[in-house]
């Protein structure tokens, strides 16, 4: 699950799930998403293959992650304030007087949400990339601050909040057990707590609209998960009646969702007893389920809910492109009006509780976010912003959908974005370019069509940009998922080198001149390139990659624990097991550094606590000792990704002086890219010095 300054994203982005366990936390998508103006009001892009300068790619935007408050009264949106995203608020009939609420001043605030009091927004942060997330609120009207929820070593987690109690929320803390969360009942008002729930069985908790604890999800040791109905007894003690089972197989393909307003349906995505996660509706009541949508093809990935009944109104699905359906047609209209619009795909992004008001955006692969404030009972949008005002004027490439067989046989559902100079068509170019495959993290999420900052900016300096949805990623059944298992640095690797074949034979790209660039699973992926096919690669950048499995399992945050048993089994081996830490050391790039020939650039984060510091440490260590060389840059002040501009800055700076240096595309010098930044050289300097 990519973490994404979103038009999609909802208060679900801040609820716990341990879909994405590696996923990186997208250095580029957190700040990007995709959306335009209608075409008349487009503001003419002369073609141009001059440099566009990084960081209108890489700062941050000047606007993003727009909601409406419920009451409809007020817009707010994250946008940079004291050199770092803060949370603005303004009446959206006047722009003008927008006003920041928040004053974080080194790793800007990373999420937030309404409350239903409307006048209160409850955000999150951490400390320098740890993830052990603290909670707070301030009041829109006076900025009177408040901590919620701030412990040291502990990670608060959002749960629910509820129109029916606006001045409560519940939170989960893992400060009595680190491995599951204690649920707590707690006034936004006044920050008192209550607990609610002493949990020492469940990963995951849902709710209803009055805030109770309904059903409890329990992962097991042998695989899978039990999903519970739970029960408040007289003695304030949880009864349990276990609802159903989800085998392991369908793990990553089921998700509970809500129960509705009315108490009585629980909505999930469920493939058990299908290959595609299937939009259930369950009557709490009766236990009988009711298929409300399912594709052949494809999982639900995506639903529209009404804010107040909470009853599901649309539902998408994705192959190359989202497809949008409808459940309550009384929706009709209003799409129709709005997709006229632009051509790009339509996102509701916030509505108020009332529905009449509505923030909307587009989501197309060559321009920045663009988003509309939609009064729904007139039936008229007006257009607000661009997340990147300074990208509306310059011509974008387009990204192509492209659908590559592998070896065996497997549609892999892949994106290529061209160099404007030699595009002549989707997927077609007058000539060769050197080519980044930029492999996704996860390796449980997957690559979607849209805007992508790492993609323009890699095309405008002359490179073919590629990226695949290899198996093991998710959105398209549980059988393409479950085919990941085990196979690790095997035949997952073996889909990647296909894809490269294929930019190979269409005349994209040639063997010597393609790059191998990920992070988290595709940081791990890079070394497996390196190491294990050593000759079809110029290089490779790895980005918070584990170079052991066996490292990276022993050395899991404890609330990840429940998940060890689904984690083996995506790996394909026990490390408490004698066979099973040699199938872990025959997929683990550190046994195989002997085998790098190319250059290799490691970036990591020192607080990472998924993928820990000590991941990058032995595999440049054990280089060294073989006098290897290596360029290694660390981040005392980052965790799983790179969350300061600053540090952005410095990191792309580096990446493209390491790419230019060994492709040959256009350079940007670095200059005063470093400045603010915490970066670390570590080693291999030579290897980023820019011509």
């Amino acid at each position: 699950m990519k973490y994404s300054i979103n038009p999609r994203a909802t208060f679900s982005l801040l609820i716990f799930t341990f879909v994405g366990l590696f996923s990186l936390f997208s250095i580029s998508s957190f700040f990007t998403t995709a959306g335009t103006v209608k075409a008349s009001e487009a503001p003419s892009k002369p073609v141009s293959t001059k440099l566009i300068d990084r960081s209108l790619f890489f700062k941050d935007p000047n606007r993003a992650g727009v909601q409406i408050s419920p009451d409809g009264k007020w817009i707010s949106y994250l946008a940079p304030h004291k050199g770092v995203l803060n949370i603005w608020v303004a009446d959206p009939k006047n722009l003008k007087n927008a006003r920041p609420l928040t004053e974080n001043t080194k790793r800007g605030v990373r999420g937030y949400i309404w409350a239903y009091t409307n006048h209160h927004i409850i955000y999150v942060d951490d400390s320098e990339g740890s993830e052990d997330w603290r909670i707070y609120r301030v009041d829109v009207t006076s900025g009177d601050k408040l901590t919620l929820a701030s412990y040291k070593k502990v990670q608060a987690r959002l749960m629910a909040r509820s129109q029916n109690n606006p001045n409560e929320i519940l939170i989960g803390l893992n400060q009595r057990r680190s491995d599951l969360h204690d649920v707590y009942r707690l006034n936004i008002l006044d920050g008192k707590q209550e607990l609610v729930m002493q949990n020492d069985k469940f990963t995951n908790v849902i709710t209803d609209s009055d805030l109770n604890v309904r059903l409890g999800v329990e992962f097991l040791p042998e695989g899978g998960a039990n999903v519970y109905k739970l029960h408040k007894n007289s003695t304030n003690a949880y009864d349990t009646k276990q609802l159903y089972h989800v085998p392991a197989e369908d793990l990553l393909t089921y998700a509970p969702l809500h129960i509705n307003k009315a108490g009585d349906t629980l909505y999930t995505l469920d493939s058990r007893g299908r290959d595609t996660a299937a939009l259930i509706a369950l009557n709490l009541n009766s236990e009988k389920p009711e298929i409300l949508a399912e594709s052949k093809n494809v999982d639900i990935d995506d639903i529209l809910v009404h804010p107040e009944t909470k009853v599901i109104q649309a539902y998408s699905s994705t192959y190359e492109r989202p497809s949008w359906s409808l459940l309550d047609d009384s929706l009709a209209s209003h799409m129709k009006y709005l997709k006229q619009l632009s051509e790009g795909e339509l996102i509701i992004a916030s509505r108020s509780l009332d529905d009449k008001t509505w923030i909307v955006a587009f989501d197309r692969d060559n321009g920045a976010p663009q988003y509309y404030y939609y009064d729904k009972p007139n039936q008229k949008a007006y257009y607000l912003f661009s997340t990147r005002p300074e990208l509306d004027k310059i011509q974008l490439t387009k990204m192509d959908p492209v659908v590559i067989p592998s070896r065996d046989k497997l549609s892999l559902v892949s994106y290529l974005s061209l160099p404007l100079e030699v595009r002549t068509g989707p997927a077609k170019v007058k000539s060769p370019v050197p080519l980044v495959l930029i492999v996704h993290g996860g390796p449980d999420i997957r690559d979607t069509w849209g805007y992508d900052a790492e993609h323009q900016w890699l095309a405008n300096r002359g490179y073919a940009v590629l990226c695949v949805n290899y198996r093991g990623s998710t959105g398209f059944g549980k059988k393409f998922l479950n085919a990941g298992n085990g196979e690790w640095g095997n035949k997952m690797h073996d889909d990647l080198i296909d894809a490269v074949n294929w930019a190979i034979d269409q005349g994209i790209t040639t063997k010597d001149k393609v790059a191998i660039m990920g992070g988290s699973y595709g940081g791990y992926a890079t070394l497996i390139g390196l190491t294990k096919t050593p000759e079809t690669f110029a290089c490779g950048v790895d980005i918070v990659g584990p170079s052991s499995l066996e490292t990276l399992l022993k050395s899991m945050p404890a609330y990840w624990k429940p998940a060890y048993a689904l984690m083996k089994m995506k790996m394909g081996g026990d490390p408490e097991t004698e066979k099973g830490r040699a199938f872990l050391a025959s997929r683990s790039p550190i046994n195989f550094v002997d085998n790098i020939k190319r250059p290799l650039l490691i970036a990591q984060g020192a607080n990472d606590p998924r993928v820990k510091q000590a991941e990058a440490d032995q595999i440049v260590q054990a280089m060294e000792s073989k006098k290897i060389p290596v360029t290694y840059v660390l981040y005392p002040d980052e965790g799983h990704g790179f969350s300061r501009p600053e540090n952005r800055m410095s990191f792309y700076a580096v990446t493209e002086a390491f790419l230019a240096k060994n492709l040959g595309g256009k350079l940007q010098p670095i200059q005063g890219d470093f400045k603010n930044s915490s970066i670390k050289i570590e080693n291999g300097k030579e290897g980023i010095e820019t011509r």
